[in-house]
């Protein structure tokens, strides 16, 4: 089986790994953009481990989602403040904003130009400034992938700026970041962190190689995430949770993803809905959909004993089925108290336009068998 595989050039993991970020950084540039959460303060720590091996920098705080707006704004405060490296400290929107900023200093022009969707989806000219990825969220992966989610104020969707060239040379992941966590954060990323285990495994571009990572990160998901969700100074569960999440990361970048984000992108630039959560609603919906739609039109596809081990996985059981694993994963939401769509004001009225823009977003075409509109909009009635 043909299969491509790329991720950052370095991942360093390990709990307390955060105090080498200082020499890293030292070995990459001299000043560093640091993009932060609207919290700055937090990223203390590895602003004392900068000063202390002589690197300078400036903080650019992502006060939500990653905008284009915010994004060149960061790119204005990188060239003012003469910074050679950009290092991401945060959860998936930071670390992606600081993955945008780091490829838009070095190539001019209109960033929607290189988004795609939305834009010409033009390809990266010059190589991005040197990017260094501290998560502290366990659940997008986003230190070890290859694009950045950003949102358009004006077309009200969440589309990708992507490239190889865009994976960080260093991903620092240091599961003692998450510790303090709060539980409904722990759960929607960790959700989020599941999902990209899953959907990789069953997408039309699973492989040899993100296969092991995926069935590792499953089982650690089913084994830990509760536990982390309930006792958030649990070391053991936080570490399995950054390894899923680091491990779906790894996944996505390199076999695609599905239905689930391919709904997320457009219900999170359309309502202020958290990435997370609404791949958690999502996620037991698009399972049962797609168990249906290739079991009347691809009965023979292999997917189906795939997600067969899924639920075997999931729930622990060796009889376990493809529906089992649904129903898992459904009431794990509702133990985790994932809220339904129609909180964040989704409503019937508005499923046409979901279900046209998620059709076109990038995501659904690595969906295991392609959905049809009615299809697409019966699973939005479930998770509403």
């Amino acid at each position: 089986m043909p299969f491509d595989f790329a991720t950052a050039t370095q991942i360093i993991f390990g709990a307390g790994r955060l105090k080498e970020a200082g020499a890293l950084a030292a070995g990459m540039g001299r000043r560093a953009l640091v993009v932060t959460t609207d919290m700055p303060e937090r990223a203390a720590p590895l602003f004392e481990a900068l000063t202390a091996h002589g690197v300078d920098y400036k903080a650019f705080p992502i006060l939500e989602e990653p905008t284009v707006e915010r994004v060149k704004m960061g790119v204005a405060q990188l060239r003012e403040s003469d910074c050679n490296l950009v290092i991401g400290i945060g959860g998936g929107s930071v670390l992606d904003a600081g993955k945008a900023i780091a490829a838009l200093a070095t190539n001019p022009g209109d960033p929607v130009d290189y988004l795609e969707v939305i834009g010409a989806g033009k390809p990266l000219a010059a190589a991005p400034l040197p990017y260094l990825a501290i998560p502290t969220t366990a659940g997008t992966g986003a230190e070890v992938t290859r694009n950045a989610v950003l949102a358009s104020t004006e077309h009200k969707v969440k589309v990708s700026l992507r490239s190889l060239a865009m994976l960080p040379k260093v991903a620092l992941i240091d599961p003692e970041l998450t510790y303090s966590l709060p539980p409904n954060v722990t759960a929607s990323t960790g959700m989020d962190a599941l999902t990209q285990c899953l959907e990789p495994y069953v997408s039309n571009a699973a492989s040899p190689m993100t296969d092991p990572l995926c069935l590792d990160g499953m089982r650690r998901a089913a084994r830990s995430l509760r536990q982390a969700y309930e006792f958030g100074q649990d070391a053991a569960a936080r570490e399995d949770m950054a390894l899923v999440s680091l491990f779906g990361g790894l996944a996505l970048a390199n076999a695609k993803l599905g239905a689930v984000h391919g709904f997320a992108g457009p219900l999170g630039g359309m309502y202020p809905i958290p990435h997370g959560v609404a791949c958690a609603t999502l996620l037991p919906h698009v399972m049962e959909m797609n168990l249906r739609a290739l079991r009347t039109r691809a009965p023979d596809s292999p997917t189906l004993s795939r997600y067969d081990e899924v639920a075997r996985i999931l729930t622990g059981r060796a009889d376990a089925t493809a529906a089992d694993g649904a129903a898992w994963a459904r009431e794990l939401g509702q133990s985790l108290g994932i809220p339904p769509l129609s909180n964040y004001g989704v409503r019937r009225e508005h499923f046409p336009e979901i279900v046209d823009k998620s059709a076109r977003a990038s995501s659904m075409k690595g969906n295991p068998i392609p959905l049809t509109a009615d299809e697409l909009a019966e699973i939005l009635e479930q998770a509403l």
